[in-house]
């Protein structure tokens, strides 16, 4: 039967095939004016034209599009601008560096274990019993894994 690591792993490999195309740190990298201004100038539509699709009015508009370019705009504004451009809004969350869900779990285990170890590693040296890197270095390890086997919010306190 399978544990609840093995369904968080599937899980997170869902994730990672789903944000595979946009995973890449500068994939959607927006435009410095926005992309509501950027996709209304290269379609050749005015501000005028987009506020009578969107039914609101073209300050609003111009409103709009300054509080998305400083990423301050609601998402069903952006939502409903996206519609009158024709387009759809997609939204994703992505791991910064380019990695994985998984690879995000791994680091905070990591993180999790070297802070609880070290303490402990403090006290062997000080008792002339500390050790050697490669082995303080296979205890990192298999103190992470048993970290991410066990409960995921353990991870996060």
């Amino acid at each position: 039967m399978p544990t609840q690591h093995a369904f968080r792993q599937l899980a997170a490999d869902q994730l990672d095939e789903i944000l595979k195309p946009v995973a890449h740190p500068n994939a959607l990298k927006a435009p410095p004016r926005g992309w509501v201004r950027a996709i209304r100038e290269t379609l050749g539509m005015s501000a005028g034209q987009l506020a009578r699709r969107v039914g609101v009015s073209r300050e609003t508009i111009a409103t709009l599009e300054r509080s998305e370019a400083r990423g301050t705009i609601a998402l069903a504004s952006l939502e409903k601008l996206a519609r009158g451009l024709g387009c759809r809004l997609a939204y994703a969350l992505v791991p910064e560096d380019g990695g994985s869900i998984g690879d995000l779990r791994r680091k905070r285990a990591l993180e999790v274990a070297r802070a609880e170890l070290a303490g402990l590693s403090h006290s062997m040296r000080l008792e002339a019993q500390g050790l050697a890197p490669e082995r303080e270095r296979r205890q990192l390890e298999r103190r992470a894994e048993a970290l991410l086997a066990g409960s995921p919010r353990k991870l996060w306190e």
